[in-house]
């Protein structure tokens, strides 16, 4: 059983089919305009432009925003490494912050401090990219404040967060700009993809010229700067408006799973569900962070035994200020993502498991926990 596999039905079949039936192939069309409206309406911004990745989408806002050499971002040590690649790729330097131990999101205080040395030292913070970890937000409501009294701007990286909502506003909404992603193990997808949504016009307007190689307005092939080929297909926002309008289905059985994972868990000593108070969470990945000295067990030898019943586990995401690609970059670091990365384990979450896949993950930690009792 996979971590979060693709919940593809009928639906998604009949939407699919009629675009292809309809000519419209191309990264232009129909199907493409009304899933940009659809999802800036769902996520309560203005506009959207979607692309061929999260990772695209990141580039785009962050070029919109004036990103470039000279500057640092400011990107969260606990991320999959699309967040920092980002910032390297718009020419600036990523320095990294570590995270909440309660929920795997950013330190907002140790993020305020080093925006305060950033500054003192001269430093052009060109913005701050929080990612929403697991489907859960980060705490927009400390965290918007500091950034605006500094003039830094913020770009939310919501890619593992759609249909999460923080202080009743949902996902999407944060920032000057903010970034969804469709690849194919995330809530919802078109099997690749990503989007920018803002409410900022002039900002969509730039991503939207960014994403089809800056090419002027006029008959002719005339461009005046270097863009990049980063639209969406029609045949693609097809499937992902179908997938939309099955969003809050989707979401709801990850929840009803949450909860299953939260009962069994509860008795288990040492052992606590990532983001467990969030009740705002898409519920995209369940995560137990296991202490070894309570539990008497680590979380690796629990992913080897679910291994052997062929039940797909990973751990939390490796903290960028250790991987080798990011090697003596700066960072605000206090070792609490590490100790995620050490004791997390990342549980089957997804919406399109059985019953009979669900209730075999659940017999195979059963059976682990009662051997280690």
């Amino acid at each position: 059983m996979y971590l979060s596999p693709p919940d593809i039905g009928e639906l998604e079949e009949s939407y699919v089919l009629n675009a292809l039936r309809s000519g419209w192939v191309a990264p232009v069309g129909p199907d493409l305009d009304a899933f940009e409206d659809e999802m800036a309406d769902r996520v309560g911004a203005a506009h959207a432009v979607a692309v061929t990745s999260g990772t695209a989408a990141l580039h785009l806002a962050l070029l919109a925003l004036g990103v470039g050499p000279g500057q640092v971002v400011v990107v969260p040590t606990l991320t999959f490494v699309a967040t920092a690649n980002a910032a390297v790729y718009a020419g600036a330097e990523p320095v990294f912050v570590d995270c909440e131990a309660s929920t795997g999101n950013i330190d907002v205080a140790l993020m305020a401090d080093l925006l305060a040395r950033l500054r003192a030292e001269g430093r052009k913070v060109g913005a701050v990219l929080p990612v929403d970890m697991f489907g859960a937000c980060a705490d927009y409501a400390t965290l918007l404040p500091v950034c605006e009294v500094l003039g830094v701007p913020v770009v939310e990286d919501a890619a593992e967060a759609l249909g999460a909502t923080h202080a009743g506003q949902p996902a999407g909404s944060f920032g000057h700009a903010a970034v969804l992603s469709f690849n194919g193990n995330k809530i919802m997808t078109t099997s690749g993809g990503g989007m920018v949504v803002t409410s900022d016009a002039a900002l969509a307007d730039r991503c939207r010229y960014l994403s089809t190689q800056a090419r002027q307005p006029v008959r002719h092939y005339e461009h005046a700067e270097v863009g990049y080929n980063y639209r969406l297909s029609n045949l693609l926002a097809a499937l992902g408006r179908a997938q939309l309008r099955r969003l809050d289905e989707m979401t709801a059985r990850r929840r009803l799973l949450r909860d299953r994972y939260t009962k069994v868990f509860a008795s288990a000593p040492g052992v606590r569900l990532l983001a467990a108070d969030d009740a705002g969470s898409n519920c995209w990945l369940t995560t137990i962070v296991v202490d070894p000295r309570v539990a008497g067990w680590h979380a690796g030898e629990m992913a080897t035994h679910l291994a052997t019943q062929d039940v797909e586990t990973r751990p939390v995401w490796k903290p960028m200020h250790l991987q080798p690609v990011y090697a003596g970059s700066r960072g605000a670091i206090t070792g609490a993502a590490e100790r995620l990365f050490a004791h997390g384990l990342t549980l089957p979450s997804g919406s399109a498991l059985t019953d009979r896949h669900i209730d075999r993950v659940f017999d195979a930690i059963h059976t682990f926990l009662e051997d280690r009792r």
